[in-house]
């Protein structure tokens, strides 16, 4: 009975990407997901040259960063003032030793959407394995890997408002990746652990309701998103980070000058607002964030930043509170600020 409710999961998960089933690889979530990627496909080759840019998420850059001490040659592209890539420059960086292109599909800082179907082309063009961090446009952007040059692709269930500790990595047929770990047969050997079933249950049934209602649902969360940039924007010396277009329907982003953002954090955390400063995922970190650095934003500006990420079940009474709340705050921490003239 588990064995049929984790198959018929992964027929789910795998219908969710546009995928077969025995393409769906299960892990503990995006970082596993990612490891698996890159590793594996460093391990199969023993060295090598890997792609990847400058506003990765941890878990990309950190198993880059391994990878470089164990001999291996990154590229980390920069990115334009918005954190795009640039795919010419990706492609004149390619080496005859490049053996993976690894660039996410949208920023979780900043939401800016990446060229991958280009990237994806040029990888192609070249027989060169690639891997995007999906994280966080699944659920928000339509994914669909039989239409999409990409091999390999990492999600994660929470995202999608499913169990947390549970994701997938979709593996492309014909993709050959060493695994991390050794023991049992599980997960085409891949992930040699029990599986979490009641963690990928929950993650299928998250799957089935975004894949129902994501164009509603994207739709709604942008004009939010939009009414939320339109209205911090009218607060002196406040900067929209990320790109204006092309960005993810659930994200705002914003720096703020003479403002330290864990403290904006705290403030909006006390009047019943959840916001965040970089990643959520080490937003323990007091140093300014490596994607609005990469951006070109300068580090006492970088301490100023806010994001704001939106789901399904936000409303516009939300939206309305918080705008009438953030200006009142930036402007009581902008009074004892150092950074801000008097």
């Amino acid at each position: 009975e588990a064995r049929e409710a984790l198959e018929k999961s992964r027929e789910t998960v795998a219908a969710f990407l546009g995928a077969d089933a025995d393409e769906i690889i299960f892990t503990s979530g995006g970082t596993e997901s990612d490891n698996i990627a890159i590793r594996g496909i460093a391990s199969r080759h023993g060295s090598g040259h890997i792609i990847t840019s400058a506003v990765e998420h941890p878990a990309a850059l950190e198993t880059c960063r391994y990878l470089e001490k164990k001999g291996f040659s990154v590229t980390y592209l920069p990115v334009d003032r918005y954190g795009m890539v640039d795919v010419e420059m990706l492609e004149r960086e390619l080496r005859d030793d490049t053996i993976l292109i690894s660039i996410m599909h949208a920023n979780n800082e900043i939401g800016t959407i990446e060229p991958i179907e280009k990237i994806g082309c040029i990888a192609r063009k070249h027989g060169i394995p690639f891997h995007t961090d999906a994280v966080q446009s699944a659920g928000k952007l339509p994914i669909d890997v039989k239409n999409m040059p990409v091999d390999m692709l990492s999600i994660s269930s929470h995202k999608l408002h499913g169990p947390k500790g549970v994701g997938a990595l979709y593996v492309k047929r014909g993709v050959k990746l060493e695994p991390l770990m050794h023991g049992g047969g599980h997960e085409r050997g891949l992930r040699p652990s029990t599986e979490n079933v009641a963690g990928i249950v929950g993650f299928a049934r998250a799957c089935e309701i975004a894949l129902d209602s994501m164009k509603e649902d994207a739709a709604a969360m942008g004009k939010l998103r939009d009414i939320i940039i339109g209205g911090v924007l009218e607060i002196e010396e406040s900067y929209l980070t990320g790109h204006p277009t092309e960005r993810l329907p659930n994200n705002a982003s914003f720096y703020f000058r003479g403002i330290e953002g864990e403290s904006l954090i705290l403030m909006l955390d006390s009047m019943g607002i959840a916001a965040s400063t970089g990643s959520a995922c080490s937003s323990k970190k007091l140093q300014a964030s490596h994607v609005l650095l990469a951006t070109g934003i300068r580090p006492e500006d970088a301490h100023g930043s806010l994001r704001i990420s939106l789901s399904r079940y936000n409303t516009r009474e939300e939206v309305d509170y918080f705008l009438e709340t953030l200006p009142g705050v930036i402007e009581e921490l902008r009074k004892i600020s150092p950074l801000w003239p008097k």
